[in-house]
């Protein structure tokens, strides 16, 4: 086995950082995946913020100590080289938007409300945020059924970094309170990508308790 090249720090429940995941399967890059629970607090530790000042996952280092973070960031630079990055500079544009999509129209509304029941249990001094996350998150599944029922894939015709972009958070968007059934296009869609070569599923250990 190929020693590692990199270490990834992430927790493995994390749409974001099952994107990392993703593409380092896809691509069968040599590594070392660190868990690290989001609830802990030790992403606001001294040692974890010189690997990331913005105290988040996921963040990936290089064998010589430079870190990458942000997802959509890392996972551009892992996919650079292989068939989920496109070639045509207008695919390559394509993937861009959607990943934008996802970080603004799509991530701050299904990823959130997933986040509040399935990490936090929903509290009740939640419950009104968390009511307040549907309309959106709809509003972006909607967007995304349109653009699905005339196609297989979101750029191209082929699995891109838009695809998992996008897939980290809506597969599991039943957890945050959204149900796919009515969305047929992005229910046959997140399958196809559940069925690509390399695939890895996301690993869900029971939540952690949150500190007092």
């Amino acid at each position: 086995m190929a020693a590692p090249t990199y270490t990834a720090y992430g927790d493995s429940r994390s749409g974001n950082c099952y994107k990392v995941q993703l593409v380092l399967a896809h691509c069968g890059i040599a590594h070392r995946w660190e868990e690290v629970d989001v609830l802990s607090g030790r992403t606001r530790s001294p040692e974890f913020l010189a690997r990331n000042p913005n105290g988040k996952v996921p963040v990936l280092e290089r064998a010589d100590g430079a870190t990458l973070f942000e997802s959509n960031a890392i996972i551009a630079y892992l996919g650079r080289d292989s068939a989920l990055w496109p070639q045509d500079p207008w695919q390559q544009a394509q993937v861009l938007q959607w990943q934008n999509f996802e970080q603004y129209s799509h991530e701050p509304y299904i990823a959130v409300a997933r986040f509040l029941k399935h990490f936090l249990g929903l509290p009740a001094e939640c419950a009104a945020e968390f009511a307040a996350k549907q309309e959106g998150g709809h509003r972006a599944l909607a967007v995304m059924e349109s653009w699905l029922q005339e196609r297989d894939w979101f750029v191209g015709g082929a699995l891109s970094l838009a695809d998992i972009s996008l897939y980290a958070y809506t597969h599991v968007a039943d957890q945050g309170g959204f149900d796919l059934a009515a969305y047929p296009a992005v229910r046959a869609w997140v399958g196809r990508v559940a069925a690509q070569p390399g695939h890895v599923p996301m690993r869900d250990p029971a939540p952690p308790q949150v500190p007092g």
